[in-house]
Parts: C-alpha cells; sequence; structure tokens
C-alpha cells in the first residue's frame, strides 16, 4: 500500500513533529492523508501552524481541526471518508507537563485514544498503527529496554497512558481482531522538531548564552533516534499489519505478540550517547559553548534509555541510517533558516 497505488490514511497529531514528517512523506508517495490535529498551544502554535501550511500544498491532503475527545467530530470524519489505515500520534506530550497537567493526559491520551480506535473497529480499517513510547519501561533499568521485557511500572502519567493505549489496543486486537502496532519512539529529534525536547532547547539557549539546564548531573544516556527513520520504520509497517503470532503461548506469555493481530515494537538508533556528549555534539556543530547548569534527576524521568530494536528488524529490515552527527547537523541547519 505505501510502496505502491493510493491510499486514504488519516493521521492523527498531524500538526506536530513527527506527524508532519510522516503526512509529507506518504503525500509524496501519492497517498490521500486526511490529517487531524487540535492545534493547542503545548508549545509554538506558530510551529505548527507552518508544517500545517506546508502540508497544505499537497491536493491530497485534507485537514480537520478536531478533538480527538469530541466523539462526534471523530465520528464524522470516520462516517464521511473511506479511511484504509489509521496512524494515531497525536498524544499529550511531556513527562514534565504530566506532573502538574494530569487532566489533559487522560482527555488526550485515553479518552481520545479510545474514540479513535472504536471509529477504527467500526467503519473497518486495515491497519490501526499507534505512537506509544520509550516512557513505558519506567522502573525498569535493565538495558538495553527490549519489548520482551514487561512494564508494569511506570514513573509518570504519561508513561501509564501509553501503557494504558497498548492495553486498549490488545483488548480490541483481541475481541475485534483489528490489526494494531504500537511503536515505542526514543527520544525523536530533527528539523522542526519541538521546542520542549533537548536539541532544540540546548541549541536556542546556547546560540542566546542562557544556561542550559543537565539534569541528573549529566549522568543521563539516550538513544536519540533521527524523525526520517522513524518515518521509514512507520511507512514500512503500513504494509505488514500485525497478525495473530502461530508461537504465543497462554502458558508463557510474551508482551510484544499475542494470539490475536497485535504487535509492539521499540524505534530506536541503536547508538546511546551520554547527555554531556550529546551538548558537545552540538556546541561542535555551533562553534560556541554551552553554559552548564547541573540539578538534579527530575521526577518521572530515567537515567538512561537505550532500545532494543532488533524485533522491528525482523519484521521489516528496520536499520537506522543517519548517525547523531548528520542529524544534529541538519537540526542546526533548519533551526538557522527557520529562526533567521
Amino acid at each position: 500500500m505505501a510502496g505502491s497505488g493510493s491510499t486514504t490514511i488519516l493521521i492523527t497529531g498531524v500538526a506536530g513533529f513527527i506527524g508532519f514528517h510522516l503526512s509529507r512523506r506518504l503525500l509524496s508517495q501519492g497517498h490521500t492523508v486526511l490529517g487531524v490535529d487540535n492545534v493547542n498551544d503545548y508549545y509554538d502554535v506558530g510551529l505548527k501552524n507552518e508544517r500545517l501550511r506546508m502540508l497544505k500544498e499537497f491536493s491530497s491532503f485534507r485537514f480537520f481541526k478536531e478533538n480527538l475527545a469530541d466523539q462526534q467530530a471523530i465520528e464524522a470524519i470516520f462516517r464521511q471518508n473511506t479511511v484504509n489505515i489509521v496512524i494515531n500520534l497525536a498524544a499529550q506530550a511531556g513527562v514534565r507537563y504530566s506532573l502538574v497537567n494530569p487532566q489533559s493526559y487522560v482527555e488526550s491520551n485515553v479518552t481520545g485514544f479510545v474514540n479513535m480506535i472504536d471509529c477504527a473497529r467500526r467503519y473497518e480499517v486495515s491497519n490501526f498503527i499507534f505512537a506509544s513510547s520509550s516512557s513505558v519501561y519506567g522502573a525498569n533499568t535493565t538495558l538495553p529496554f527490549s519489548v520482551k521485557h514487561h512494564v508494569d511500572h511506570p514513573l509518570s502519567l504519561y508513561a501509564a497512558t501509553k501503557k494504558a493505549n497498548e492495553m486498549i489496543a490488545h483488548s480490541y486486537a483481541s475481541s475485534f481482531h483489528l490489526p494494531v502496532t504500537g511503536l515505542r519512539f526514543f527520544s525523536v529529534y530533527g528539523p522542526w522538531g519541538r521546542p520542549d525536547m533537548a536539541l532544540f532547547l540546548f541549541t536556542k539557549h546556547i546560540l542566546n548564552e542562557l544556561p542550559i539546564d543537565v539534569y541528573n548531573n549529566g549522568d543521563m544516556v539516550r538513544d536519540f533516534t533521527y524523525v526520517d527513520d522513524v518515518v521509514e520504520a512507520i511507512v514500512r509497517l503500513i504494509d505488514h499489519p500485525a497478525k495473530p503470532d502461530p508461537n504465543w503461548s497462554a502458558k508463557s506469555p510474551v508482551p510484544y505478540s499475542s494470539f490475536a493481530p497485535y504487535r509492539i515494537f521499540n524505534i530506536g538508533n541503536k547508538a546511546p550517547m551520554q547527555l554531556l556528549e550529546f551538548i558537545k555534539t552540538i556546541e561542535k556543530e555551533l562553534g560556541k559553548k554551552a553554559k552548564l547548569n547541573y540539578l538534579p534527576m527530575q521526577m518521572g524521568d530515567v537515567p538512561a534509555a537505550i532500545a532494543d530494536a532488533e524485533e522491528l528488524y525482523h519484521a521489516v529490515g528496520y536499520q537506522p541510517s543517519v548517525n547523531m552527527e548528520q542529524g544534529i547537523h541538519a537540526f542546526i541547519e533548519w533551526y538557522k533558516s527557520y529562526y533567521k
């Protein structure tokens, strides 16, 4: 489907970072994209509107400014359009914000998710792909994080809502045979990225000679994953809806597959980097030194998040192709151009 011929793909969170890049890729391949986003002000609405402006240049793009928690509005989109595939990327993002505004997470990530997956079931879409998060690994310290690990100890409400999405998705796969695939993203970065993410914040502060907050005194490790690699993985999975696992055993159940059409994958870079090394790479690219403000670990955060993406490799041949130096260079080139 994603490789040849036109498919109608509904993408939520289309004004967001990953949603924008994925939509642009699919539109350039000739597909019809129905984009849904409420364009909230969690971060710069101007950035979201500029992403949307670029998507609207494609004649096969249609935009619906709706809140996923509005059941009637979501139902109307499915009723009035033939939807082949759903890719649910919309969510209230951010671990730290979930500590102060829990209701927005329940509304978007739980109520909104149920509205989407229930419409996908009733309107018989062929594949439902959704964003989970590396944050579901929570208190687990066995590295690298594997989809074979159980994820029963989330450290933030954000992580708990993503774990809930995986459980809800399994119930729909089991009850209605809806093919569902959950993707645990690891620290996605790149051009048009989110202003609340590390690379964006660090670049902005270094250029403006402001100190940058370095949590856990810099003793953090992340599997930073370039957005084009993430998009490539999703595009490949469009053509590979989840199938029941014939080797799944109810007596010794694995958490990443099922007797139902259900799969969970990690999407990471397989090249983890220390936070201080990450900062040095940004400094080198900018030709400026950072002022570091060392802070203790933040509530809800984890010291290390490294992905084992072997299952994704076996399923669709996923191999990340962009290294950190290339990715940071591409982001900073975009940042300087966009912000003049």
